[in-house]
């Protein structure tokens, strides 16, 4: 009997929502002192962009060499690797901010970016797993957990710019506690979860093709896009939706900053109220819902004639797109073996459109305007819409689909 089958599942469930909290906590503390980074430097718009860009490849990085790594040591120690790298780099960064090295900066984020990402597949196929386990709904919860983090996050962060404390100070004592925690939970976790029985003799090549072969499998393919488009959907709402009421319906800046902070409510009361959802009706009607609501919602934000009617939007598309990226996930880890490839290959789609979707939808903005260019994003969510009925689940006992 291995040891993901003598733990507790109940027990693997309440401390993965404390470990999906702690990246988040750890990338919004990052966000909220990027200013007083970019002071620091000395660093101008363009070279905070490049600076930045280290965080983006060390996330890919993470997510395409996760799934093999798991499938030979389990997700417990990828947990606890992919925290160590998010330290590390959280404490390289605020190094190179305190002596004004942009190379530092840059060196530090890509290291946070690969234990980001890391943490991301891992994390995620533990859930699935725990998903499996207690048939029940999770990862939605979990990915609330996460976005809870990023508003603690947050206000630590802007509690310590505001008391004006050194950012090494801020980063060090943030990171010691959260490898505390890390070390304290993450021995209570089962140590195989996602390990694969691999013949040895066939070396680590054969793995990597066989991690790479789900590409090919119709329904990791079609999930992909599901995740890509939803994620393309909350990813531009991150970016560009301040701006985009603000030069679209004239608002002043504080009140698009707000009308931001309520599509990151509706998100958060998407995720938690959304396993008690997908369990009462299926993955597919839920999915498709979601499609809608998201749809409507960016209508009314393009065609909304006035920023309350817009407003209104706001809320359903962070209800629509709060949804899609998690269900997408679950529903890649269907089949335990190979679920760690299924996930990590969908996780990857969705941190494509998070990465690169938003920048491209800043150049199409640039010619139409962003109310227009987020047509781009509405074309999407119908596209994910339209492919929902491919997260069926493969086992429906005691599930809907």
């Amino acid at each position: 009997m291995t040891s993901e089958h003598l733990r507790d599942p109940k027990v693997v469930r309440n401390i993965l929502f404390m470990l999906f909290g702690l990246p988040g906590v750890a990338f919004a503390s990052w966000v909220s002192r990027t200013p007083m980074v970019r002071d620091n430097l000395g660093a101008s718009t363009a070279e905070m962009g490049i600076i930045i860009f280290g965080l983006a490849a060390g996330s890919i990085l993470g997510l395409l060499s996760t799934s093999h790594i798991i499938a030979r040591t389990g997700a417990r120690f990828v947990i606890l690797g992919s925290t160590l790298l998010i330290l590390v780099g959280f404490v390289i960064v605020s190094i190179g901010a305190a002596i004004s090295s942009g190379t530092v900066v840059f060196g530090g984020l890509a290291i946070f970016g690969c234990g980001y990402g890391a943490a991301e597949v891992a994390l995620n196929v533990e859930g699935a797993a725990v998903e499996r386990r207690l048939n029940k709904t999770l990862l939605p919860a979990f990915h609330g957990s996460f976005s809870a983090g990023t508003f603690a996050g947050a206000a630590i962060g802007s509690g310590a710019a505001a008391a004006n404390i050194p950012i090494a100070v801020h980063f060090g004592a943030l990171a010691v506690l959260i490898a505390a925690a890390t070390v304290y939970f993450y021995r209570l976790l089962p140590k195989d979860t996602g390990k694969e029985i691999v013949d040895d003799s066939a070396g680590s090549k054969s793995l990597i093709l066989q991690q790479l072969a789900v590409w090919k499998e119709r329904r990791v393919l079609f999930l992909g896009i599901i995740v890509l488009g939803m994620a393309f959907a909350e990813g531009s709402a991150n970016d560009w939706l301040p701006l985009t009421m603000v030069d679209g319906y004239h608002v002043d800046s504080l009140t698009g900053s707000y009308i931001y902070g309520l599509f990151v409510g509706a998100m958060t009361i998407g995720r938690f109220t959304g396993g008690y959802i997908l369990d009462k009706f299926g993955r597919v009607p839920v999915l498709r819902g979601s499609a809608i609501l998201g749809g409507i919602g960016i209508l009314l934000v393009i065609y909304g004639q006035h920023y309350i009617v817009a407003t209104m939007g706001v809320l359903l598309w962070g209800l629509g797109a709060s949804l899609g990226f998690p269900v997408g996930l679950s529903a890649a880890g269907d089949e335990p073996r190979g679920a760690a490839a299924r996930v990590g290959a969908v996780a990857t789609a969705g941190y494509l459109a998070f990465l690169v979707g938003p920048p491209g939808l800043g150049l199409l903005g640039e010619h139409v305007g962003l109310l227009k260019a987020m047509i781009a994003v509405l074309i999407g969510v119908v596209i994910a819409g339209c492919l929902s009925y491919i997260a069926k689940p493969m086992k429906s006992k005691g599930t809907k689909g």
